[in-house]
């Protein structure tokens, strides 16, 4: 943890994701560890409501964002799977689990606002007289990050979220996206959003050298997937995203020229699946035109994570801020 969290450091990046599922270590402990070995390091924490009380996990973040002076986000994650949420306990549908988090979000954020106890009573939740001695580090508040492509999700995230994390779809589609949730977060709520869009770079010296590893990792994936899966199905079977994605490499292995489908259709879209195959220069061309049409930040995940997040330190990372900042001038 220490060692891949400070590779992530010196290769640039603002923060790392740690993810969630209902097998694996808690965010909150690898974090704070993960902190304690870093200087300036962020930390976005996935989280799923539904096992801990909202008032309780917002304590959590605060206290965590005070102890690293500000280095915490949280994204928080509904499930797209009946069958992973109920290893936990949950057995509430898909749409009640977005009811939920936007009733978890709104009591996150009060918790770290509100100066007056109060009361809420919804349909998950309900306490009288909350108020937290524990401020977070950042002002306002810790950064509420969110996702899921279905139309309730859109609403949920246009209502509460800092920051829209989107899968890798096609240009033309992302661009819709945010016009979508832009203009409901505006529209009704009065409100102005973030996006971050997540996908898989494969980087080569030359474009069929990084062509040729994508096969290799193709080759890699299907392997270590065997007959866990159908191809082409669904990994999580109540995820809107996943459909979508799948819906696209049923249409094309490539997308605007270097977005490639194959692993996603391999994986049933279980998650960031779609990669962007190319040189450094290539794939930083292809992340600053989802940069034009409203991506603010982007969440990119190796397939050989170390030696990854070594290599785009050199070239990816540091062209993608340049272009960044060529364009916003």
């Amino acid at each position: 943890i220490a060692e891949f969290s400070q590779a992530h450091e010196v290769s640039g990046f603002d923060k790392v994701l740690i993810g969630y599922s209902s097998a694996t270590a808690e965010g909150f402990g690898v974090a704070g560890y993960a902190a304690s070995k870093t200087k300036t390091l962020g930390f976005l924490i996935a989280h799923r409501p539904g096992f801990v009380v909202p008032t309780l996990a917002a304590r959590q973040a605060a206290t965590l964002d005070q102890l690293t002076k500000g280095r915490i986000a949280m994204h928080i994650i509904s499930g797209g799977s009946d069958l992973e949420q109920r290893r936990d306990g949950d057995w509430i549908d898909h749409d009640a689990r977005y009811r939920r988090t936007d009733e978890f979000m709104e009591i996150m954020r009060r918790v770290w606002t509100d100066t007056s106890p109060f009361d809420y009573d919804g349909e998950f939740y309900r306490f009288e007289q909350n108020l937290s001695e524990v401020r977070t580090f950042q002002q306002p508040s810790v950064p509420l990050y969110f996702g899921g492509a279905s139309d309730i999700a859109k609403e949920v995230g246009a209502k509460r979220a800092d920051v829209y994390a989107l899968w890798g779809e096609p240009l033309e589609s992302i661009k819709g996206q945010i016009s979508d949730i832009r203009e409901r977060a505006a529209g009704k709520y009065g409100r102005t959003i973030k996006f971050s869009v997540s996908v898989r770079p494969i980087l080569g010296d030359t474009e069929g050298e990084a062509w040729e590893r994508a096969r290799g990792i193709l080759d890699r994936v299907k392997s270590s997937v065997g007959d866990t899966i159908g191809i082409g199905k669904p990994a999580r079977l109540q995820s809107e995203g996943s459909r979508r994605l799948l819906d696209f490499a049923a249409q094309g292995d490539v997308h605007d020229q270097r977005l490639w489908m194959p692993i996603a259709a391999t994986t049933g879209a279980a998650g960031n699946t779609t990669a962007l195959v190319g040189t450094a220069e290539q794939v930083a061309e292809s992340l600053l035109a989802y940069h034009k049409v409203g991506a603010d930040a982007f969440i990119i995940r190796g397939f050989d994570p170390m030696q990854d997040t070594i290599d785009w330190g050199k070239e990816l990372i540091p062209r993608v801020r340049d272009g960044a900042a060529a364009i916003a001038r």
